[in-house]
C-alpha cells in the first residue's frame, strides 16, 4: 500500500485474513483503515438518522459532525409506508395486544394469529398457495435457497444477484453458476451445460444497483424449455410494479410462471423482514429445512401488525404507486437533460455513474451533503470499479420542492464536477 494511494484499495483487497490470531484483524487492513483518506470515506457510512426515514429528515452528519436537515434520496421507504399514520396506529394497536417480541421461533412458540393472517394475505397477493415469513430480508433469501437446494444441485444465477442469494447457495452445498447479466444466450448455455442436474434459475425483478428489470418473459421461455424453475427476487419491485402492485411477475403478466416468489418487507412495505411464496408442498418441506426460518425468532408481532395495514393501503388503490412513478419520470428526465449517465434504469432505482475515481466520488458526496442532499456514494466492490456511482431511491413522499432542491444540488455538484474532471462518464457501462 505504501506504493500507491490508500483510496486505490477497497474492502475486496483485505478479504483474506492472514493474521495468525483469528481474533485480530489483518495488520494491513488496520493500517488502511487508519489512513485519513479512508477514514474520510468511511465517514459516509453508519451515519445517524435523528428522525424517521422520510423524504425530508434530519441526520447527524458524518462529514462535519453537525445536525443537518437533508433531502433523503437513499431510503428504501419507496411508498412512504414506514411513516404512514394508519400503519403507525396499527403498530401501536399490535404492541398493546401482543407486546414487542414474538419471543420464540415460529415452530415452537413464536407464531401469533397476526403472523398467520399476514402470511395468508401475502400468499393471496402473490397468487401462490402458501407463504413463509422471515425475520429479515437477507434471511429470507438465504433460508429459501438453503432450504430447498442440495449438494449436486445447480443454481444458475444472474451475475448481479444479491449477496444473500449467493450465501444461500453456499450454505445449501449446491453449485453456483452465474450467467452474464440479462444475457439469455449465456443463460441457455449454462442450462445446457448442466443438463440432467436439478437446476434453479435465480433472477431479480429490479437489479438493485442498476435499476433495470429482469427479462422475465425470455427467462420464463428458457425455464419451460429446459425444465428449470424460476426463483424471482422481488425485493425492489413488490408493491410497485404491475396493475395490482404484485411486482415484475405481474408487470409482465407471467406471475404464474414464477416457481418461488421472494419479497422483502423493509423496502416498499416499510417494515422489516422477508417472505417466500410458493406451492404448499414446497413450503411445507422448507419449514423443516430452512434454518433462517425455524431457528430465528419470528418477526415482531408489532411490526407484522403494521405490515398488514401497509399491504392494505398499498393495494386499495394505485395512488402511492402513481406518485412514485410520476416523481421517478420527472427526476430521470431532469438528470438526462443534465447529461448525466443513469445507465439503463427502468425503475425507481436510479444510478448516477461517475467513473473509476473514488476520490471524486466521495468528494462530491460530501459537497452534496453539506448542501442539504443525502445521496450516498456506492464504491467498489459493491459495484464495478470502473462504474462507481450514486444510487437514488425514489420515493412517493418527495414533494416537487424536494425534487427540485435535490436536482439543483446534483447539477451544481455532480454535473458540473464531472464536466470539470474531464472523465468520459457517459461512455461507462454499468
Amino acid at each position: 500500500m505504501a506504493d500507491s494511494k490508500a483510496t486505490n484499495y477497497s474492502l475486496a483487497d483485505f478479504h483474506f485474513n492472514d493474521s495468525k490470531d483469528v481474533l485480530a484483524a489483518p495488520a494491513d487492513f488496520e493500517a488502511w483503515m487508519a489512513h485519513p483518506d479512508v477514514k474520510q470515506a468511511f465517514a459516509f457510512f453508519f451515519q445517524q438518522f435523528l428522525a424517521a426515514p422520510k423524504a425530508n429528515t434530519e441526520i447527524l452528519s458524518g462529514v462535519d459532525g453537525k445536525r443537518r436537515r437533508i433531502v433523503n434520496l437513499t431510503s428504501y421507504n419507496y411508498l412512504g409506508l414506514a411513516t404512514h399514520p394508519e400503519v403507525l396506529q396499527a403498530v401501536k394497536d399490535a404492541v398493546d395486544q401482543y407486546g414487542l417480541s414474538a419471543s420464540g421461533a415460529p415452530l415452537v412458540s413464536g407464531t401469533t394469529d397476526l403472523h398467520v393472517k399476514f402470511a395468508r394475505m401475502l400468499a393471496e397477493f402473490k397468487q401462490k398457495e402458501d407463504c413463509l415469513l422471515f425475520s429479515s430480508g437477507y434471511g429470507g433469501n438465504v433460508g429459501a435457497i438453503q432450504g430447498i437446494m442440495r449438494k449436486g444441485d445447480v443454481v444458475i444465477m444472474d451475475e448481479k444477484g444479491h449477496k444473500s442469494l449467493v450465501d444461500g447457495v453456499t450454505l445449501s452445498g449446491a453449485r453456483l453458476v452465474t450467467f452474464a447479466h440479462n444475457d439469455m444466450n449465456d443463460l441457455e448455455a449454462k442450462l445446457e451445460a448442466h443438463k440432467g442436474k436439478r437446476r434453479l434459475i435465480v433472477v431479480e425483478g429490479v437489479y438493485s444497483m442498476d435499476g433495470d428489470l429482469v427479462k422475465l418473459p425470455e427467462v420464463a421461455a428458457l425455464s419451460e424449455k429446459h425444465g428449470a424453475p424460476i426463483f424471482l427476487d422481488e425485493a425492489h419491485s413488490s408493491l410497485m410494479f404491475g396493475a395490482g402492485g404484485r411486482g415484475v411477475g405481474e408487470h409482465f403478466g407471467i406471475e404464474h410462471k414464477v416457481g418461488i416468489s421472494y419479497g422483502t418487507l423493509s423496502k416498499s412495505f416499510g417494515g422489516v423482514g422477508g417472505f417466500i411464496c410458493g406451492n404448499a408442498g414446497l413450503l411445507r418441506y422448507m419449514r423443516g429445512y430452512a434454518s433462517a426460518w425455524n431457528f430465528s425468532c419470528a418477526p415482531s408481532p408489532a411490526v407484522v401488525g403494521g405490515l398488514i395495514k401497509a399491504l392494505e393501503i398499498a393495494t386499495r388503490d394505485s395512488s402511492l404507486r402513481d406518485k412514485l412513478w410520476a416523481n421517478t419520470k420527472y427526476f430521470k428526465d431532469r438528470l438526462t437533460t443534465m447529461g448525466l449517465n443513469i445507465g439503463h434504469s427502468e425503475s425507481q432505482v436510479i444510478p448516477i455513474i461517475v467513473g473509476n475515481s473514488g476520490e471524486l466520488l466521495f468528494k462530491m458526496a460530501g459537497e452534496m451533503q453539506l448542501a442539504g442532499l443525502f445521496l450516498q456514494p456506492v464504491d467498489y466492490p459493491a459495484v464495478p470499479a470502473h462504474a462507481r456511482r450514486y444510487r437514488i431511491s425514489m420515493s412517493s413522499q418527495l414533494t416537487k420542492e424536494d425534487l427540485d432542491m435535490a436536482l439543483n444540488i446534483i447539477e451544481d455538484v455532480v454535473a458540473k464536477g464531472l464536466k470539470k474532471s474531464g472523465i468520459d462518464y457517459m461512455s461507462i457501462k454499468p
